[in-house]
């Protein structure tokens, strides 16, 4: 494994130290490359902070070793559009923020897979991300105006 694919760039990793094929991902995006908008919440996928999307899908970053996303198209909370993440600023949907870039990935893949989803589906697709502020009404408001967004643009 040379290279990885974030967010639409081809990332040498003889630039970043040549990492062990079973380094985290999360330890390379933040510490390698410094793409510090996934976080470290429990280090054991129980979450949701540390989510990215691979080939379009929702993955814990803290326990998806190197060697799992070669090849594959990583995109990080950085990486998302414009329009999903001011939906959340226009629903104020963060109170510390520390969630948010977890819930925006786990949206971004809902909404690639489920352009209109109802509320239902938006909770579920959020279920396993974990907000100790108590925004989740918020979080919901805003996959839902960045949904009717899309719709009407």
């Amino acid at each position: 494994m040379s290279t990885l694919n974030i967010n639409g760039s081809v990332h040498a990793l003889a630039a970043l130290g040549d990492p062990p094929a079973n380094t985290r991902l999360l330890d390379l995006l933040r510490d390698g490359l410094r793409l510090v908008g996934s976080r470290e919440g429990c280090g054991a996928n129980a979450c949701g902070a540390c989510h990215v999307l691979v080939d379009g899908r929702s993955v814990a970053a803290c326990d998806t070793p190197l060697w799992a996303v070669q090849g594959k198209a990583i995109t990080t909370v950085e990486g998302l559009p414009a329009r999903l993440r001011q939906a959340f600023v226009d629903e104020q949907a963060a109170q510390c923020g520390y969630c948010s870039s977890g819930m925006l990935v786990a949206a971004a893949a809902l909404l690639a897979a489920e352009p209109d989803p109802d509320e239902a589906r938006v909770r579920q697709a959020l279920d396993g991300h974990l907000c100790r502020c108590g925004a989740h009404n918020l979080i919901v408001r805003a996959v839902l105006r960045a949904a009717a967004h899309r719709a009407t643009a």
